[in-house]
């Protein structure tokens, strides 16, 4: 039977080699009417659907009649008409994708003459022998083999042949056709009707111990045969047409891969036998091939189809055939997902870690990265990027404890970027952004990667854009990570978000102005990071951010130096509680040390045109000054913040704010002498008398009484200033009085004759002998007469009232409390 097969296959074979150069006929032998069309561009595509609709109406044609015959049990005219009508299969006037149409439709009704054939033999209609060699006398060889696979499937069902006789018989036959299109469908539809009668382990098919070697001889076989027609279809027409048959080609590669899909499944395809027998032969054929679309699918296939477990125990033999291929194939997209399914098998289970320690999976993929793209001198930087950055993402699951790896693909990224000074592809820079955040995303510490000597050098090679958006990336990453502790670790932290700490390049890029504010809020938030328990360290931690940050320009100290100096400020007051082995003289030379250096940075603020900012900064560092016993320090930073006051400080509604700024202040501390505490007093009063709006002159004075009279300090304890300065805010009151009366304006001045009452009330309270009974009373008075005289539609909402009305209740409070003090409010009349 096989000789007779093999000689009709052989003589179908020179009949099919004449029919690839010959014109399409059809079944009375006229040419037809799609060939003798010419290949006008503009009507190919109609032209096209024409020969398919044409094709499946002669195919419908005759499936109905030999579904009559069937049906009446005439198996001749039932193979007469199926021949005919896979006779349709031998036309060369359809693309691969419509001839996928034409043929599943033929593979529909071939599944109905299987299903007949197999019932009608086990019935006893037929012998399957004779069948088989009935079908074989069919006058066209490509429909004489598709029933032959037909008939065939139902040989080995019936179980009166060894399948591996028949496979093999069914394989060797299909030689016979040699046409890229029309054998590579033939071969799929032999892969399809024989997946499932494949001699297996545990199959019923099953002959004997050899038996998994033929069904994998089979495949292989038929694979290596349908990969050869499916790199010849490229080159086989005209060579305009090579990006359509390219094309074509892609549409059809599924029939190819299949193959691998029905080896991957299997059972007697275990690791030793993938490792000795099938992975090498396939491979074999991947290289050989030499076809760029055959080898990145194939590979692909590879990688997809088999098991995590066989890639890890054959991943030397596996990437040892990445290099020879074709320098046109796209190994990034192969190479990469094989590195991230071993990623995501490493992080199934812990128990399999220790297998790719074994196998030394790190060293094995480093070294192929490091060969493909020495081998691929034309691959793009974004290709070698993204081998990498699929390499670094298997090392840290693999080998997280292991920062020489890392460290060591950060390297070899940049042997691949030296030469160039700044990456322009935006996908090579969107893959390096994502190499440099892997390390953070694993550590969630950027500490660890301060470590990385290579992870700057990489960074390097980012455009200023995208540096920013790496550096608040890192100040993100800080969000989840322990305060940085070491002087050497902040200076590397500031060279990596250099590009939102100063204008790099020299040049200030066009930014918005909300974007910018962002960035530099980023920034502020870092300094806050910034911390060590140990005092000297930490001052040098100061002194490095002081550094970047005077070099980031003007319009980022509003921004930047706020943060350093309260950081500043933290650091002395934990100074003044230190540890008891600390020396005192070491302390107080660290604090002088430290208002220096504000003394500076503050300084510096004063080239933006914000002296508000600048001022309070000033107050800060002179309180703090206060609190550390340093009198002339503290004097200066008053004296600095009064300069900008008087300077700077232009806008009316500032100049309240800041006055009561350095009141408050002032009245905190406790540092000063008689003598500089006068001066700074009298500045103070001075400055509130002179305020613009005469409200704000009356409440920035009676704020100054509070500068005369602190509990906790005896030495400031004047009555009579208090008072001088409430009579002269009274005063002030009453010059608003006769304002508001010229100008029939509202009634502000009672409201502050209210305030005035309340800081009596305050100052009686305290027990200053100068406030007497007699001045509060008559104030209350005075109060009640304004309110009377006052015109009610200037206060439609009765603000004033209200605040005089909730005074007299605490009056009343007051008198009911009991002890020394409700004594002399007893003595009021309200």
């Amino acid at each position: 039977m096989k000789n007779r097969n093999l000689r009709r296959g052989s003589e179908g074979r020179k009949v099919e080699n004449s029919a690839i150069v010959a014109v399409s006929r059809n079944r009375s032998g006229r040419r037809s009417s799609c060939a003798m069309m010419a290949p006008d561009a503009g009507a190919v595509a109609a032209n096209e659907e024409k020969c398919l609709s044409d094709a499946i109406g002669r195919l419908q044609h005759n499936a109905f009649y030999m579904h009559r015959a069937l049906d009446s049990k005439n198996l001749k005219d039932a193979l007469k008409y199926a021949g005919e009508m896979l006779s349709e299969l031998r036309t060369s006037s359809l693309s691969p994708h419509k001839y996928y149409d034409l043929y599943m439709r033929a593979f529909d009704e071939l599944r109905k003459v299987e299903m007949f054939f197999t019932e009608e033999t086990r019935r006893g209609s037929y012998v399957v022998t004779d069948l088989y060699e009935l079908v074989q006398h069919a006058s066209n060889i490509l429909p004489r083999l598709y029933l032959l696979c037909t008939v065939g499937s139902v040989y080995i069902k019936s179980k009166e042949a060894p399948a591996k006789d028949v496979l093999k018989d069914l394989v060797e036959m299909c030689h016979a056709i040699q046409h890229p299109v029309r054998g590579l469908f033939l071969r799929s539809y032999l892969s399809q009707i024989s997946k499932d009668k494949l001699p297996d382990i545990s199959s019923e098919y099953e002959g004997g111990a050899d038996t998994i070697d033929v069904a994998i001889e089979f495949v292989l076989q038929n694979f290596t045969e349908m990969n050869k027609l499916w790199v010849r279809m490229q080159y086989q027409g005209p060579i305009g047409e090579k990006e359509k048959r390219a094309k074509g080609r892609s549409e059809l590669r599924d029939l190819v891969g299949k193959n691998l899909h029905v080896l991957s499944q299997l059972e007697g395809v275990d690791l030793d036998m993938y490792k000795d027998s099938v992975l090498p032969r396939i491979l074999e054929q991947v290289v050989n091939c030499k076809d760029e679309l055959a080898q990145h699918y194939l590979m692909d296939c590879i990688i997809q189809v088999f098991p995590d477990e066989y890639h890890l125990q054959t991943l030397e033999t596996l990437l040892s055939a990445f290099p020879q291929l074709q320098p046109t194939v796209d190994i990034k997209t192969v190479l990469s997902p094989l590195m991230d399914r071993l990623s995501n098998y490493a992080a199934s289970s812990t128990e399999v870690l220790p297998e790719f320690l074994k196998a030394e999976a790190f060293s094995k993929l480093s070294n192929a990265v490091g060969k493909v793209i020495e081998a691929q001198v034309d691959m793009p930087i974004f290709g070698a990027v993204t081998l990498y950055v699929s390499l670094l993402t298997f090392t840290l699951r693999i080998h997280p404890d292991r920062l020489d790896y890392v460290d060591q693909i950060l390297g070899a990224c940049v042997l691949r970027l030296s030469g160039i000074a700044k990456l322009e592809d935006s996908k090579a820079t969107k893959q390096l952004v994502a190499l440099l955040s892997a390390p953070l995303e694993k550590y969630k510490d950027i500490s660890t990667a301060l470590d990385l000597p290579n992870y700057l050098l990489v960074m390097d090679h980012l455009d200023t854009a995208t540096k920013k958006v790496m550096a608040m990336i890192i100040i993100q990453n800080m969000k989840n990570t322990a305060c940085i502790s070491a002087a050497d670790k902040v200076e590397s932290l500031f060279e990596l978000i250099k590009g939102l700490v100063k204008d790099l390049d020299g040049s200030e890029d066009e930014l918005d102005e909300d974007d910018f504010e962002e960035e530099q809020n980023s920034v502020a938030r870092l300094i806050h990071y910034l911390y060590c328990n140990d005092a000297k360290e930490m001052f040098k931690i100061i002194l490095t951010v002081k550094k970047h940050v005077l070099l980031g320009g003007p319009k980022r100290f509003s921004f930047t130096v706020p943060p350093l100096v309260f950081s500043s400020l933290k650091l002395l007051r934990r100074l003044q509680c230190p540890d008891g082995d600390v020396n005192g003289d070491d302390i107080s030379d660290t604090q002088k040390k430290i208002f220096q250096l504000l003394h500076q940075i503050i300084e510096a603020l004063l080239s933006v045109p914000s002296p508000e900012l600048a001022l309070r900064l000033y107050l800060q560092c002179a309180e703090a000054a206060s609190q550390c016993g340093f009198e002339p320090v503290s004097y200066e930073f008053l004296t600095q913040a009064f300069i900008l006051y008087e300077e700077e400080v232009a806008d009316s509604k500032a100049q309240v704010t800041a006055i009561h700024l350095i009141i408050g202040t002032l009245q905190r501390m406790n540092v000063f002498g008689i003598e500089n505490r006068d001066t700074l007093t009298h500045k103070a009063t001075g400055y509130s008398a002179k305020l613009l709006k005469k409200p704000d002159q009356c409440r920035a004075v009676y704020a100054c009484a509070h500068l005369f009279w602190a509990t906790y300090q005896d030495g400031i304890q004047d009555g009579e200033r208090v008072l001088l300065c409430l009579k002269r805010a009274l005063r002030i009151a009453n010059a608003t009085q006769q304002m508001v009366h010229a100008s029939r304006g509202n009634n502000e001045h009672v409201a502050l004759f209210v305030e005035i009452l309340n800081k009596y009330l305050y100052f009686f309270d305290k027990g200053i002998p100068q406030i007497t009974n007699s001045i509060i009373q008559d104030l209350i008075e005075l109060v009640r007469t304004e309110l009377k005289n006052d015109n009610e539609k200037t206060d439609p909402s009765g603000s004033a009232e209200a605040f005089f009305s909730s005074t007299l209740r605490y009056i009343e409070f007051q008198k009911q409390k009991g002890g020394n003090i409700s004594e002399n409010f007893k003595q009021l009349e309200i």
